[in-house]
């Protein structure tokens, strides 16, 4: 029995080792050596950029911290930061409440206008990341068509939201609601009809069966929703350097600056460990979202 036992168990090892070593060298690895160049290690792997690169904090034995420093010092890159996180913030936060809004509208709904708002919010879904802003810039720059309509109409002080931070906040939200739309309406198609019915037969008004039935038993989606949509801004590149100003802007488009235009990895790299700082913070809910969904399915009859 014993050693039945080991044969599975040694089965079911090599079985996940292929994907573990495929993680390990060309994520981990790659992880530890940044972190290691973040803290003043040259060698190695990192000898090569350690040779070209500009302003480094290196040191032959132990670590430093002079380059977290250097960065954390920098008043352009507390702009940034803050940037970043109320973007983030408010982005998820429009997000979830949007997506909320129309997959509650789709679930209660059965009506053409249902299936056509259906249709339209999973549009963004199809559409690159790089057409939808430049889209943005077409609709909100200086010279864009929302301005043109507003001056038409005698409107002249239509504000410019091109290259501003309002228009990143703008496209992610664009970006983002597909996502949310199919979850929110995956988990709130997921409440038996039964439960409503029985609510409305005994009295309870549409806005109470939302807030007793279909508010809880939709938390969880609600929280990946909420989580997926703040990582995703948190780290997103391609938006804020295409309709974000030069500064501040989101730390995406500032570790590609430290990277390409100051030639200073170092500091990049040290950006970039931010980054993933707060977003484990955030992967920390959807993990706990993820444990409390298996507990409740464990307990569940």
């Amino acid at each position: 029995m014993r050693r039945r036992e080991l044969r599975e168990g040694a089965q079911g090892l090599l079985m996940v080792l292929p994907p573990v070593a495929v993680i390990a060298v060309f994520i981990g690895f790659p992880v530890v050596a940044a972190i290691a160049y973040t803290l003043g290690r040259a060698g190695g792997p990192n000898s090569v950029v350690a040779s070209l690169g500009q302003r480094q904090f290196i040191v032959q034995h132990g670590v430093t911290l002079d380059a977290y420093r250097d960065v954390l010092g920098n008043k352009t890159i507390h702009r940034d930061l803050w940037a970043t996180v109320w973007v983030t913030v408010l982005a998820t936060l429009v997000v979830v409440v949007v997506s909320w809004a129309i997959a509650l509208y789709l679930r209660l709904a059965d009506t053409r206008l249902a299936r056509i708002v259906s249709g339209l919010s999973v549009v963004p879904l199809f559409i690159p990341v790089v057409i939808a802003s430049y889209a943005m810039l077409v609709f909100y720059s200086s010279d864009g068509f929302m301005r043109s309509v507003a001056y038409h109409l005698g409107w002249h002080s239509f504000p410019t939201l091109g290259f501003t931070l309002w228009c990143v906040f703008l496209a992610e939200v664009w970006v983002n609601i597909p996502f949310g739309v199919l979850m929110m309406s995956s988990g709130l198609n997921g409440v038996p009809n039964n439960l409503i019915e029985a609510a409305r037969d005994s009295g309870a008004s549409m806005p109470r069966v939302v807030r007793s039935i279909l508010l809880p038993m939709n938390v969880i989606p609600t929280v990946i929703v909420a989580t997926f949509t703040a990582i995703y801004v948190l780290g997103s590149f391609t938006v804020p350097y295409l309709t974000g100003p030069t500064a501040p802007n989101l730390l995406g488009p500032s570790m590609s600056n430290f990277f390409s235009a100051f030639n200073q990895p170092q500091q990049a790299e040290v950006l970039a460990i931010v980054v993933f700082v707060l977003a484990l913070g955030i992967g920390a809910v959807y993990v706990w979202a993820n444990v409390r969904t298996g507990k409740r399915s464990a307990v569940a009859p």
